[in-house]
């Protein structure tokens, strides 16, 4: 089995399998850059004596603007008390209550009508991570490949040339590229697992890290399958604003807790946008932030939590207090400044609920992956969540399927590719890509944006395909291929919605549809794969 990637989702995966079959988990930076320890929030726990399974996908429901697939809420919710207590049997140091259920600290976040969310202190990704990293490089049957990047999947196409008979569409395996060496190796697998996260890096400015290139999505698309929502993107609403730090995340949970968004003559602008306030959804947060931001010529809002004391905030958000402190901001003394980035990728790989994709033999979980949760909006600390669930159905969907027969496949052919002759194409191309995207195709949208967007993503992707084909492979050119497959599926998926709905709002198209749909692309299978 080859997983790519080595967040939540690609590990969990890898945990599950690891007991009945050998697993290859490749990580294309280092194994702690995953976009899981960057998460600082939680993971959704329906466990209080206060809440129930009905409440969470309400509040999910609610989230995601009538796009959310209620049988997908409800499977996920019903799992949630098991995903987070096998957290704990891993070992994952939550942050402990002797009157909480389980023995843990339940905390609040936006758009839940109760406290439900497990969390380590404000750093609860790194925690998990830091665990389930430790379980797998104990386990016997794991392989971590550190500086691998897959560079696309080996298909039918690719098997079919060397048969004299046709052959079902599956995935073989995947072509993997050893970043350090400059080789590209063949890995055939019995079974392929995207867990590449989302594709922030396309926009400008991003929680996200260096990873989120949409590598699994962008590779499912060529192969073939179908890429669902994808207008979706969501900005987290408080990203801090210091130019020394312009991708660190200010936890949704420090509102939940009572943090308070200013103007910055001390106003509060909450009230005016939604009655929940700070508590609303992060499509209704980040939007009232931009609309202020614009009203007011501001370069940032502000988020004070001074009257929550010192005290507090040292004890639950420890990583946020230590990390502005050091940047000069005393977040007891001084509220913070905030703006919103792009923090997660709604939309991704079409899916059921065990992972499969539409090409047999690959499956998707976590962020890359689409399988009606989110709708148009994610519910805070549901991704931590749905990729524990999901992972443990893909492992357990894996094993159940026939080994099948092994097909010869073909070596990753560079005989026609010379050496880069300079790098400075790849560099222009990615900025300007990001630039695009941030511009045109950010947080309040037009048509004529998106057209224009969509007519320079044309031209950039002729510049990239012409140096992908006479070129070797690098992990940047890798990247920037990727990202503007995904740039051209979020522009494309926009200028078929028209309507305003959850994270995608119109100038073009102010009104929410009566009823609506997913947004679904389809590709012609394999139609610009390998």
């Amino acid at each position: 089995m080859v997983i790519v990637g080595a967040g939540l989702a690609g590990l969990t995966v890898a945990l599950h399998l690891a007991d009945s079959v050998p697993v290859i988990v490749l990580a294309k930076r280092d194994l702690t850059e995953a976009a899981t320890a960057w998460a600082q929030g939680g993971i959704v726990g329906v466990l209080g004596r206060d809440d129930s399974i009905e409440s969470h996908v309400r509040d999910t429901q609610d989230a995601g603007a009538g796009l959310v697939d209620e049988a997908t809420a409800r499977f996920i919710a019903e799992r949630s008390a098991a995903a987070v207590e096998w957290l704990v049997q891993q070992g994952v140091p939550f942050t402990p209550d002797d009157d909480g259920p389980l023995g843990l600290h339940l905390t609040r976040e936006g758009g839940h009508a109760v406290r439900r969310i497990a969390h380590a202190a404000d750093a609860t990704g790194k925690a998990i991570h830091d665990q389930l990293l430790a379980a797998a490089h104990a386990h016997p049957n794991i392989t971590l490949r550190e500086r691998w990047m897959a560079l696309d999947l080996i298909t039918s196409r690719h098997v079919q040339r060397h048969l004299q008979h046709e052959v079902q569409p599956r995935c073989y395996g995947i072509y993997a590229l050893d970043i350090d060496s400059r080789r590209v190796e063949t890995l055939a697998a019995r079974a392929v697992v995207m867990a590449t996260g989302g594709a922030g890096k396309v926009y400008r400015y991003t929680t996200n890290p260096d990873t989120s290139t949409g590598d699994g999505i962008a590779m499912a698309w060529r192969a073939g399958c179908r890429v669902a929502n994808m207008e979706f993107i969501q900005f987290h609403p408080t990203c801090l604003y210091h130019p020394q730090e312009r991708s660190f995340l200010i936890t949704e949970a420090l509102r939940g807790e009572g943090g308070h968004l200013k103007l910055p003559d001390g106003t509060r602008f909450m009230a005016a946008h939604d009655e929940r306030m700070e508590l609303a959804p992060r499509d209704i947060v980040a939007r009232a932030i931009d609309f202020e931001m614009k009203k007011h010529g501001l370069d940032h809002v502000w988020l004070d939590a001074t009257h929550l004391g010192e005290a507090f905030l040292k004890e639950h958000f420890p990583t946020i207090h230590a990390r502005c402190l050091s940047l000069g901001i005393d977040i007891a003394r001084q509220a913070i400044p905030v703006v919103p980035a792009v923090h997660f990728t709604c939309g991704g790989v079409v899916t059921d609920l065990k992972g499969c994709s539409d090409l047999p033999g690959l499956y998707a979980v976590g962020e890359t992956s689409y399988t009606g949760l989110h709708g148009a909006n994610r519910l805070a600390s549901n991704s931590l969540l749905e990729c524990v669930v999901l992972g443990q159905t893909c492992a357990q969907d894996i094993l159940a399927q026939d080994e099948g027969e092994p097909a010869p496949l073909p070596a990753w052919d560079e005989s026609q590719v010379e050496d880069a002759d300079e790098q400075v194409v790849i560099a222009h191309n990615w900025d300007e890509l990001r630039l695009l995207m941030w511009n045109y195709v950010g947080i309040v949208r037009t048509t004529k944006r998106l057209e224009r967007a969509l007519h320079r993503i044309d031209l950039l992707r002729g510049e990239i395909d012409d140096y992908y084909a006479n070129f070797r492979v690098t992990r940047d050119l890798l990247e920037l291929r990727n990202l503007v497959d995904c740039a051209e599926l979020i522009v494309r998926s926009a200028l078929l919605r028209h309507e305003s709905r959850g994270l995608h709002f119109s100038r073009d198209y102010p009104r929410t549809l009566p009823v609506s749909f997913p947004t679904v692309l389809i590709a012609e299978r394999g139609l610009r794969g390998g």
